[in-house]
């Protein structure tokens, strides 16, 4: 992936279906020209086809897997089944008025994610955080905004936070710097009850905190957070995330993503346990 930057970011099936597109083609010996050439499109249309930059058009679908050399009807129409639920926006798209298109991609991604690893050196990350905590944050990130808007903004951060208890969670592994508990936010009773979550969450099987406490000195990711995620389908790579004021990149090259992985599990070794984590913790909770 490269920088959301499309009028419509792709839900991750989408993303699955191009790349499906994809090795159909090329297991088939079709160019981009001669598969532009059937659609009578350019064969720019294909390249963005197959990188879930366009919705996918029903009948083009029908046609690429015709050309492809697809002829089972029942697996033609299970293709296009999918294609018409890739199209249909996620639950996130009510949320669009709040919702920046870059951000988008991340929520989507996120829900599907079989693992979840993030280094987080500013503020706890929003899947962990408690209503008064995130709508602190939002305040401070959104100055300007009103108060429906942020309102908006805490109620899509709430639901986020669902995955983590739905049937089959994926594992959420995060390494946080001391500087988030020592950093006060929203006042000393949201942070004693936002640290209180953060205690809570270090019983949950799914979840996986670790404190960077600044007695471990210099680490591989001193120059900002990002998210690393891990999926369940073969099609997807692990994907890097990282964001900056006015939006964010995604990367799937895989050179790129290891070196966000080794920093990860060079921080993990070197942060806290989890014991001495939730001791970190009931400290930093006394503080406030």
């Amino acid at each position: 992936m490269s920088e959301a930057r499309s009028s419509s970011a792709p839900t991750v099936l989408r993303v699955v279906l191009g790349k499906r597109l994809q090795d159909l083609r090329e297991k088939a010996g079709v160019s981009y020209e001669d598969a532009a050439g059937a659609l009578d499109v350019t064969h720019a249309t294909i390249r963005r086809i197959e990188k879930a930059e366009v919705g996918l058009r029903i009948p083009y679908v029908e046609k690429l897997l015709q050309t492809y050399g697809v002829t089972d009807p029942a697996e033609i129409a299970n293709f296009l089944d999918l294609a018409r639920e890739a199209n249909r926006p996620g639950w996130w798209h009510r949320f669009r008025d709040v919702l920046p298109e870059w951000f988008s991609a991340f929520v989507s991604l996120e829900g599907e994610a079989e693992l979840i690893r993030a280094y987080e050196p500013h503020y706890v990350p929003g899947l962990l955080q408690t209503p008064q905590y995130a709508e602190a944050v939002l305040r401070a990130g959104r100055p300007h905004a009103s108060q429906e808007e942020i309102e908006r903004g805490v109620a899509l951060r709430m639901e986020r936070q669902a995955l983590l208890s739905r049937e089959q969670p994926p594992l959420l592994w995060v390494v946080i710097d001391e500087t988030v508990l020592r950093r006060p936010i929203g006042g000393p009773q949201v942070m004693r009850d936002q640290v209180d979550r953060l205690i809570e969450a270090c019983a949950m099987p799914q979840v996986r905190l670790q404190v960077m406490p600044f007695a471990s000195g210099p680490h591989p990711a001193m120059y900002g957070p990002f998210h690393i995620f891990r999926f369940p389908l073969p099609e997807l790579p692990d994907i890097a995330y990282v964001e900056s004021l006015i939006g964010a990149v995604y990367l799937d090259d895989r050179e790129d993503v290891s070196q966000f992985r080794e920093a990860l599990d060079r921080m993990s070794a070197q942060a806290l346990p989890a014991e001495p984590t939730r001791d970190f913790l009931r400290d930093a909770r006394d503080r406030f």
